[in-house]
C-alpha cells in the first residue's frame, strides 16, 4: 500500500481517484469545491486536505487532473501547491491535458526538488474514467514510469511511456487530431445516409464491422442519430486540447488544415448554445431533409 495524493475531482478524476483507493492505496484528495472533496472521503473512505500542499505532504505518489496550463501550475508551484511540500523520491503524474511547454518545465521543476514528474495525459473519456478503462499517455524518465506504473494501471487498460518529458502531451495532440477528424466524417456519413432515407441503425451495424469502423462510430452513432449531445467529452474541452495542438503545430512547423476547420466548426457549435454539448454535436451543423 502506497501514501497516494489526487489533486482534482472533476468528471475524470473522481473516479480514477476512487479506482486508486479501490486498489488498497492510503489516498488523500483535494479539490476546489470542498464539498466534492468531502463527498469522495466518504464515498472511497479516504481523506481530504484543504490545499495541495497539505495534500501532497508525505506522500508516495502525487496525482493532478484539472482543466489547463494556468490550474497546473496553481496547483503544482502556486502559493498553496504541491510541489512545496512533495517529498524526496516520490514522483508526481499529472493527467491534465496540458501543453508540451508546461510538462517540461515541471518536469524541470521537479527534477531540482529532487522527485519525478510523468506527463499522463489520458483519453477514453467519462465513461473510461467510470470503468477503470483509460489509455494513459506518458512522457518522462523510464525509473520514474516504472516505478509509477502499478499506480497508475488501477484506471488504466493501456499505459505506455512514449518519450521524454513532454511525450505524453504530444501523444494527445495527436489524438485529438485524430478524433476531431473521425467526429466530422461520422457527423457527415450519418447526415448524409439519414437523408437519403436509409435505416442507419441498420447501416451502422454493418459498417461497423468493416474499414470504417472507430470507437467514436461505436460508442457515439446512437445518440447522434437521435440527437442526444451530453454523453462526453464537451465541446469547450475540444477546444482547449485543439488550440493546444495547434499552437504546437507552429512550433514544429506542421500544418493542421482539417484541424483548424473543425475547430472552427466547434465555435459554431459554442455560438449556437452547446458548449457542454459533448463532441459528436458537430452533427448539428447539418442540414437535417425533414
Amino acid at each position: 500500500m502506497a501514501k497516494v495524493t489526487f489533486i482534482g475531482l472533476g468528471v475524470m478524476g473522481y473516479p480514477m481517484a476512487g479506482y486508486i483507493a479501490k486498489g488498497g492505496h492510503d489516498v488523500t484528495v483535494y479539490n476546489r469545491t470542498i464539498a466534492k472533496a468531502e463527498k469522495w472521503a466518504k464515498e472511497f473512505g479516504g481523506k481530504h486536505a484543504p490545499t495541495p500542499k497539505e495534500a501532497a505532504k508525505d506522500s508516495d505518489f502525487v496525482f493532478s487532473c484539472v482543466g489547463n496550463d494556468n490550474d497546473l501550475r496553481e496547483v503544482t508551484i502556486g502559493e498553496h501547491g504541491a510541489f512545496h511540500s512533495v517529498k524526496e523520491n516520490a514522483i508526481f503524474i499529472d493527467n491534465t491535458t496540458a501543453s508540451a511547454k508546461i510538462a517540461r518545465e515541471l518536469h524541470s521543476e521537479a527534477n531540482k526538488r529532487k522527485f519525478g514528474f510523468l506527463d499522463a495525459p489520458v483519453s477514453g473519456g467519462q465513461a473510461g474514467a467510470e470503468n477503470g478503462q483509460l489509455t494513459v499517455m506518458v512522457g518522462g524518465d523510464q525509473n520514474h514510469f516504472t516505478k509509477a506504473e502499478p499506480v497508475i494501471d488501477h484506471y488504466a487498460k493501456k499505459i505506455k511511456l512514449l518519450g521524454p518529458s513532454g511525450a505524453g502531451q504530444l501523444a494527445k495532440m495527436v489524438n485529438q487530431i485524430c478524433i476531431a477528424g473521425l467526429v466530422q466524417g461520422l457527423s457527415e456519413a450519418i447526415r448524409f445516409g439519414q437523408n437519403a432515407g436509409l435505416n442507419m441503425e441498420d447501416v451502422i451495424e454493418v459498417i461497423s464491422k468493416g474499414a470504417a469502423q472507430s470507437w467514436q462510430m461505436e460508442n457515439r452513432y446512437k445518440t447522434m442519430i437521435t440527437d442526444k449531445f451530453d454523453f462526453g467529452f464537451a465541446v469547450d474541452w475540444m477546444r482547449k486540447d485543439l488550440s493546444i495542438a495547434m499552437e504546437e503545430a507552429k512550433a514544429n512547423g506542421s500544418i493542421l488544415p482539417i484541424t483548424k476547420i473543425i475547430d472552427g466548426y466547434y465555435a459554431e457549435v459554442q455560438n449556437k448554445g452547446g458548449k457542454r454539448f459533448d463532441t459528436s454535436s458537430l452533427i448539428t451543423l447539418l442540414p437535417k431533409k425533414k
